[in-house]
């Protein structure tokens, strides 16, 4: 009975050592993310600062590009003229809902980056011409850049019937207004 006794306090002391010691926390190793980084499907091409729209201190947050091109050569719209009313020049996201709920389907720039499916992730959309501008100033770290042109989001409001907003690459970056017909290149943005 007197080695049931000392046995049993024994195991018991054991047990809490291995609780104690066994799950001790490891101290975080991990990478900082940072542009150019591979990330959640594509690579990562802007991470938000103070000031940046859903910027929250402390967390790490941002857009993902896709590694390149969705689309070499397509129109803004799906055939038919209409005000979409997609002005953000933030909110890419935004824009590409509202684009795809009043041109419906078809094959145009907002729709492919809607229904895109890469990396484990499809919440993919055509960024705005703010987030163009984030891409573009991270263009040498993230890559993927070979079109000429590339659509935004972001309809021109004063015309927004028949123009959107485009980027054009080999003027230095700068955004332009042009025809919703045009066939403009397409990269596709998540946000993280």
């Amino acid at each position: 009975m007197k080695n049931k006794n000392f046995i049993l306090p024994l195991i018991t002391m054991g047990f809490v050592m291995l609780l104690i010691f066994g799950c001790k926390k490891k101290d975080d190793t991990s990478t900082a993310l940072a542009v150019g980084q591979s990330y959640q499907g594509g690579v990562i091409a802007y991470i938000s600062v103070s000031g940046d729209p859903g910027y929250v201190s402390g967390e790490t947050h941002g857009l993902i590009a896709t590694p390149g091109d969705v689309s070499a050569s397509i129109q803004w719209y799906n055939g038919s003229y209409v005000t979409t009313n997609a002005t953000s020049a933030s909110a890419g996201n935004t824009n590409t809902e509202t684009i795809v709920n009043q041109q419906g389907a078809g094959s145009y720039a907002a729709k492919i980056c809607y229904d895109l499916s890469l990396g484990g992730y499809s919440d993919w959309y055509l960024p705005s011409k703010g987030e163009m501008l984030k891409l573009w100033a991270n263009k040498a770290t993230i890559g993927g850049f070979t079109a000429t042109d590339y659509w935004t989001s972001t309809e021109y409001a004063p015309q927004g019937q028949g123009n959107a907003w485009y980027f054009k690459t080999n003027a230095g970056g700068s955004p332009d207004y042009g025809n919703k017909a045009n066939v403009f290149a397409v990269r596709a943005v998540r946000a993280f």
